[in-house]
């Protein structure tokens, strides 16, 4: 009794009195629980979370805010509030002086610390300033808190003033001080909730966003914010991967392996040794985000607690309507403690899910980074097991799967909480009975458990299929050219749709697996509640199920649903994300290349050495480079020469370290530049391809862009060198591409150059040029150390030194002259095939032709100019304006676009999407799907009926007599809800199946249709997107969806009926609750629809750049770039994550709003319910309330569900949008059919031919008009953008012509389909592509040709030894792209495939660049064996190759310059006398 005496030295105010405040119609708290909690609560609260705040501002500065209005009014309000407290406390002295009785201490005490608290808040709001906050959430926490306690108190001084007796108040001074004191509080909160202006200083990002955008006009870019700080690639990957880095240490330590361990790398500092325990990644996962997730788990603990307190309302508001001596505010009071529970349960239910998205949002980031930086640095070997394919998946299926399952994580704990707390509670309502509950679900644990096994291994199966599916698409994009040229497009269809016909059955069985899990887990809750049921009854008779018990046991059976429906769910996305936690580990743990191998300290007199070098792509394999031995001296050039196969690329992987070095040392000293025999070019303007990141310095710029040939380029390409280059620079030609490599690599200023083979891709005048600019002892690198790859001997007089290799080993080095003097092979070989004649005085090699070895080679410049458009044609156009030209290129970048980035659609989704997919589902599937759906839940609805009917039979003699009659009523229902249940799961996941197979096999076809120019413009990230990202959504998303849309939809209408029918008057709300509801769903899809379409277009180029580095991370790696790279990489990924963040809080934003309306609706009909409590029965009040209590989450979820079918059947529409885009002419015509052995004679008439790349572009070729007779072998010649290849494209039909005709034995190509007329002739293509598989498949897909025939295609193109030498012979494996093949391998296998078609009609473009002069002319003499009597062009670059060659045809500005026999045309001394004049054939 120590507060009695405190509040009044006579005991005459009681702390409590129940009297007072519960049994009474007219409530009220005592004055001294009114003086002492209500005012000690707000300032405890500010106490407690004022010097935790301080400490918080004290470590996070925010810049200053000036003293502003807003500022002052709060300090003086503060102020005022202080002057209050402390006028009390001085009016309790003076009372004390005056009066005659003792003043109780409450009334110093009370005043004093509130004083100080205002005191205190005064100073908060002035450092809050200082500290640059805006707006303050405790400052408003605490106003809200101090006013809701002054209410009670206000209320209870109005009521005491109603109820005075007397005149007078006897107690005016503090009556007048609290009016003014509750008055100062309100203007307190309304000042608090107003924002301060913006702090000078402040390190925060200034986002351009400042424009309310209306919901009406659709979401752009420019409208979201930037990321928060602590969301960036650039704060949150480092955090991991200083974690896996600690993780692989610890392991690494603990390990007792003997062999050498990787060194740790600069970029993802990984070992990666043999070992018997594996580093965790989980753990590594859990350290670097388990702190910020743990906030979900508090949030989460108390939203559990609250979810029971609804129940326990409901009970007491059955209680109140059978007692009807209550007094009516109790059930007002309920209601309203109803509304507050469950507002304050959505409120912390929205903070959880917030802190859960933004984990999941920072755990795909560090993924995503994680495997980039890893891809930069993993070896060869690792490589060939990783494929393009899955460490795409890894960046967007695994990462994904992590992102959703963090959401639902905790669902591991708090769903066995919930179930013990609701247990729990039955018990105190059904007593032991609900023993046989428990019993049910022990007895489904085993059930599901099988189940999680077989889906763990159907995941692993999945996603191996999707992996090779999205691997066979990244080749198929990157070699889409060589498909076409070959009509290859139907053989490799087949392959992937058989790829994805066994993708198809494992989602076949998880949906077999789902359905029974979903019937276990749907019907957990009801055979619980069954079994409860029936155990109460009969263990018993006089045991009568009520109202109160039915429907507060009903309500905590749905409370045990949600954990139970939820658990499956989460165990499945655990099982994903196992499988993907264990491919990331795998992929992480991945061998690294040796960053020891090359040493940057070389020995003396060396500038690069070699000494005593094994080397090997694998450690499991023999060495491929032995017993090397090199030294380069400072500023040297040094040549590299040997046959095809001989090791001359791998030697400049074993300098780059790109190679594992098995023995022997490798120094090379100072910075190092490389440029590879297939030159990567970045889909980026042709200056930065240039520049490569470095600082613009423009005289440098300019000499090195001469010095490499390409002035004449930049003056042709409509926008200068601000001209856009497509992916794998596709609107660039060979020779082009090869000199913006080697422009790169010389502006770059490096100490050391390894120049693999760069002047075989180039004309023989250019090259010369380039080697006499660049490379040679006049070029911009002649004080440079150059190690050059090269096959053209006619260079080797002027270099230092020659290294002769051959199977692996350096056979003979030395200088020109010694090397001829030794009489060795390399001299014999050079004597057998080249006359050469050695002039000291300027140092050239002239070459002359000997009658009796007169070399034949073919080249030409066609293969990548299969997307010329930018090209060629603004120069042809318009020939005499080239200098205004240039000018008005450099000054209008946008004429140089090529690529067309991702577009997001506005506006709603279209009904056409739906109507598709229905489509592709089929109707009737989807009919039967809808009926199941609407008869579980109006089984469910008669059951929970049934069920109150039950509950208010009569009760005679003390039981119910037709308890057994309704139990099994009851449940046959809940049965037959079962079955129901598990038809729908199942129709839903094979409808989703069907239209899965569908909606594939339609893109593909769509995709394969495309013209070439297509490809041109779509980075290749976007179509992979669509077949790995959307093709998932579609997969497995969109059906889970549609099962939850439906389902939530029968919820809401069901609860909305059963509410009506218990209580019509909710029917005056609902209305305007609907109008609520439908403004909220509208303002909330318009806004998530147009976030999640931007979210997927900005995800494309991810993977775009993604693929783009892997296919130069040795580029990448030897000029040091990989930080430059990875920042790219990171800004790409935070541009994807800005447009996903506001989705998460439009998310929350949706959900408070929509939980607020089912509160309501809860609310109205618990007041209803109250209202009516004499005409309501309670078996019907508790139906109606349980049914109320579910409405909350299942509006939620049913406008969340709507739109996520919104937003994710943009997958859909998506994958849909290539039908409607251009296409290619029919593969095949049926009509007029084509003689089955045509073309027989081979003869080429071109009439009047001309060609424009794009329809506002002009021609390309003009007036062609040249017959070619059946095996006359033609050369086709011409400066660069002369429209050589343009000529091949109209032959191949690449391009359409424009104007006249080609005819092909007299058939107009034009009437043939494309399939017809690419398999009846043939291509050997300057780029040697092949794909991932057997040797026999990337020779014959179609499998046309038995093994002998393939066989002698091998042999005929020197191959034969080779591949009957490999253990697997035909069968064997070539890596993604050949890699585990030379490019002089890989071109003799091109030249196998055309032996192979044996067509009358072969074009040549520079077939022999990549090989060695032996093997060129061992080429020569099969094709003029085994092509002789067929017709053959050949677009050449060296003009030597064509010198016997029965006509030459010279192009220039896409028009016939001269066509006549190669003697004729020198005679004439026109442009071809001109060219071989170059070439020194003249």
């Amino acid at each position: 009794m120590g507060f009695d005496t405190f509040c009044s030295p006579d005991r005459s105010d009681p702390f409590w009195d129940w009297n007072r405040t519960w049994y009474t119609e007219n409530p009220d708290f005592t004055q001294c629980f009114q003086n002492t909690v209500l005012v000690w609560l707000p300032c405890l609260y500010l106490w407690v979370c004022g010097p935790i705040y301080l400490i918080y501002l004290h470590s996070h500065n925010h810049g200053y805010i000036c003293m502003s209005h807003l500022n002052k009014a709060k300090t003086a309000v503060g102020l005022l509030l202080w002057i209050i407290c402390w006028s009390d406390v001085f009016y309790s002295f003076w009372e004390r002086s005056h009066g005659s009785s003792v003043l109780a201490p409450v009334h110093l005490v009370s005043p004093t610390l509130l004083g100080l608290t205002m005191l205190l808040a005064a100073l908060l709001v002035q450092y809050e300033r200082m500290k640059g906050v805006r707006s303050s959430g405790v400052m408003l926490i605490y106003w809200l808190l101090a006013l809701l306690c002054a209410t009670v108190t206000f209320r209870s001084r109005i009521l005491q003033v109603l109820d005075q007796v007397s005149a007078e108040l006897t107690d005016v001074w503090r009556y007048t001080t609290f009016y003014c004191y509750y008055t100062l509080l309100l203007v307190a909160l309304f000042l608090s909730s107003l924002t301060d202006q913006p702090p000078l200083f402040s390190q925060a990002v200034k986002d351009p966003v400042g424009t309310p955008v209306c919901y009406k006009c659709p979401l752009e870019e420019k409208d979201l914010w930037s990321l928060n700080p602590e969301d960036c690639s650039q704060r949150v990957v480092p955090q991991l991967v200083h974690r896996w880095k600690a993780e692989c240490q610890k392991t690494a330590q603990h390990s007792e392996c003997k062999n050498a361990q990787a060194v740790e790398s600069e970029i993802l500092i990984v070992k990666t040794p043999l070992k018997t325990k594996e580093p965790s990644l989980f753990l590594a996962l859990c350290l670097t985000f388990g702190p910020y997730f743990l906030v979900s788990c508090f949030y989460k603990i108390i939203q559990d607690i609250l979810m029971f307190v609804g129940p326990e309302i409901l009970r007491l508001l059955i209680d109140f309507v059978i007692n009807s001596s209550a007094p009516t505010w109790h059930g007002y009071f309920y209601t309203a403690l109803l509304f507050s529970c469950t507002s304050v349960q959505s409120l912390i239910l929205q903070k959880y899910f917030h802190v859960c998205f933004v984990s999941g949002m920072r755990l795909r980031t560090a993924i995503i980074g994680a495997v980039y930086r890893k891809a930069l640095v993993i070896s060869s070997t690792a490589r060939r097991t990783s494929t393009v394919g899955e460490m795409v998946n890894l960046m967007s299926v695994d990462a994904q799967r992590f992102m959703d399952l963090i959401t639902y994580i905790n669902m591991i704990w708090s769903a066995p909480l919930q179930v013990v707390l609701a247990l729990y509670f039955l018990w105190q309502n059904l007593g032991p009975s609900v023993l046989a509950g428990v019993a049910v679900m022990v007895l489904m644990v085993p059930v599901n458990a099988v189940i999680i096994v077989f889906m763990c291994v159907v995941q692993v199966a999945q996603m191996k299929s999707k992996d090779t599916r999205i691997k066979l698409m990244n080749e198929m994009l990157n070699g889409i050219k060589v498909l076409k040229l070959y009509a290859w497009e139907l053989a490799f269809k087949d392959k992937v749709s058989e790829i994805r016909e066994s993708e198809l059955r494992v989602l076949k069985k998880a949906a077999y697996l789902g359905a029974v899990s979903t019937f276990t887990w749907v019907c957990a809750p009801f055979l619980v509640a069954l079994s409860t049921f029936t155990v109460y009854i009969l263990i018993n008779k006089n045991n009568v199920l009520d109202a109160q018990k039915a429907f507060v046991s009903l309500a905590l059976f749905n409370i045990l649903r949600f954990p139970l429906n939820m658990l499956p769910m989460v165990i499945s996305s655990m099982v994903q994300a196992s499988v993907s936690l264990r491919r990331l580990r795998v992929f992480l743990s991945h061998e690294e290349l040796q960053e020891d191998s090359v040493e940057h300290q070389a020995a003396a007199g060396c500038y690069v050495s070699i000494v005593n070098g094994f080397f090997s792509w694998s450690r499991t394999e023999p060495p491929t480079l032995k017993r090397l031995n090199v030294c380069i001296p400072e500023g040297s050039l040094v040549a590299v020469v040997g046959h095809v196969g001989s090791g001359k690329s791998s030697l400049l992987s074993a300098l780059l370290g790109e190679m594992d070095k098995l023995e022997g040392t490798v120094a090379v000293k100072g910075s190092v530049a490389y440029v590879p025999q297939q030159a990567w070019i970045q889909n980026s303007t042709l200056r930065d391809n240039i520049m490569f990141g470095q600082e613009r310095r423009e005289a440098w710029y300019q000499l090195v862009v001469e010095a490499c040939a390409l002035q004449p380029d930049l003056e042709i390409l409509p926008a200068g060198d601000k001209t856009e280059i497509g992916e794998k620079g596709v609107n660039l030609s060979g020779g082009q591409k090869q000199r913006v490599s080697l422009a790169r690599a010389v502006y770059c200023e490096r100490a050391v150059y390894l120049l693999d083979d760069p002047l075989s891709a180039v004309d023989a005048h250019v090259g010369k040029h380039i080697f006499d600019q660049v490379i040679g002892p006049q070029g911009l690198l002649k004080d440079k150390t150059r190690v050059l790859v090269t096959n053209g001997f006619n260079y080797l007089p002027q270099v230092d030194l020659i290294l002769v290799m051959s199977q692996g080993e350096v056979t003979e080095m030395g200088s020109y002259q010694q090397l001829m003097a030794t009489e060795g092979a390399f001299s014999e070989f050079l004597r057998t095939y080249t006359a050469v004649d050695y002039t000291g005085n300027n140092g050239m090699a002239h070459y002359k032709l000997s009658q009796q070895n007169v070399i034949i080679l073919f080249h030409c410049l066609f293969s990548v100019l299969l997307c010329q458009p930018q090209m060629n044609l603004s120069k042809l156009s318009q020939p005499n304006k080239e200098g205004q030209n240039v000018r008005l290129k450099t000054e209008n970048p946008e004429v140089g676009k090529l690529m067309e980035a991702d577009k997001a659609n506005v506006g709603r989704v279209q009904l056409s999407v739906f109507w598709a997919y229905l489509k592709a589902v089929g109707f009737f599937l989807s009919c039967i799907s809808l009926l199941l759906f609407l008869t579980h839940h109006l089984l469910s609805l008669f059951s929970n009926y049934w069920l109150s009917l039950w509950t208010d039979d009569p009760v005679v003699n003390g039981t119910q007599p037709d308890r057994l009659m309704r139990l099994g009523v009851y449940s046959g229902l809940g049965l037959s809800q079962g079955v129901a249940v598990f038809g729908y799961s199942l129709s839903v996941s094979i409808g989703g199946i069907l239209a899965s197979r569908v909606l594939h096999q339609s893109m593909l076809y769509d995709i394969l249709r495309s013209p070439m120019s297509f490809f041109e413009r779509t980075p290749s990230g976007n179509l992979v997107n669509r077949f790995a990202k959307e093709m998932d959504t579609i997969d497995s998303v969109i059906p889970s969806i549609i099962k939850m849309f439906i389902g939530s939809m029968f919820n809401v209408l069901g609860a909305c009926v059963v509410i009506l029918i218990a209580t019509p008057l909710v029917a005056i709300i609902i209305p305007f609750l609907g109008l609520l509801y439908f403004f909220v769903q509208r303002f909330y899809v318009a806004s998530s629809r147009q976030l999640k379409r931007l979210e997927s277009v900005s995800r494309s180029p991810i993977y775009s750049h993604f693929n783009e580095t892997l296919l130069g991370t040795s580029v990448i790696r030897a000029f040091g770039e990989q930080a430059r790279f990875i920042y790219e990489s990171d800004r790409r990924v935070d541009h994807n994550q800005k447009a996903y963040y506001p989705g998460i809080v439009a998310n929350r934003w949706l959900a408070v709003r929509l939980e607020f309306v089912g509160n309501c609706i809860v609310s109205f009909a618990a007041l209803f319910a109250v209202i009516a409590r004499e005409s309501l029965s309670p078996g019907i009040m508790g139906l109606s309330i349980s049914y109320a209590l579910q409405l909350t989450a299942s509006l939620t979820w049913l406008v969340r569900m709507s739109s996520d079918i919104e937003t994710n059947i943009v997958a859909v529409e998506r994958v849909k949008e290539y039908t409607d885009t251009e296409k290619e002419a029919e593969w095949k015509h049926k009509c007029p059919p084509i003689p089955p052995r045509w073309p027989t004679n081979g003869c080429i008439d071109i009439r009047g031919f001309g060609l424009r790349y794009r329809h506002d572009l002009d021609l390309a070729i003009r007036n062609m008009t040249i017959k070619i007779n059946g095996g006359e072998k033609v050369g086709i010649v011409g400066r660069t953008g002369a429209g050589k290849s343009s000529l091949t494209l109209g032959l191949f039909r690449i391009i359409e012509g424009a104007e006249g005709h080609i005819f092909i034995d007299g058939v107009d190509i034009a009437q043939l389909g494309l399939h017809d007329l690419r398999s009846r002739i043939t291509i050997i293509p300057q780029d040697p592509v092949l794909f991932s598989g057997s040797l026999r498949m990337n020779l014959d897909p179609f499998d046309n040709y038995d093994d002998d025939d393939v066989w002698r295609a091998l042999e005929l193109s020197h191959l034969k030894t080779f591949v009957s030498g490999l253990p697997d012979g035909l069968s064997h494996e070539c890596s993604e792209g050949g890699e585990n093949l030379s490019v002089g391998q890989r071109q003799l296998l091109c030249l196998a495939r055309a032996l192979l078609r044996k067509t009358k009609i072969l074009v040549l473009d520079e077939a022999t660049a990549a090989v060695d002069p032996e093997t060129d002319k061992l080429i020569q003499s099969t094709i003029r064996s085994q092509f002789e009597d067929c017709t053959v062009l050949t677009i050449a670059h060296r003009l030597n190759t064509i010198m016997d060659y029965n006509r030459v045809l010279v192009l220039d500005r896409g028009e016939i310059a001269e066509f006549d026999t190669p003697s004729h045309l020198i005679t004439k001394r026109g442009a071809f006398h001109s060219m071989a004049k170059d070439a020194g054939l003249v």
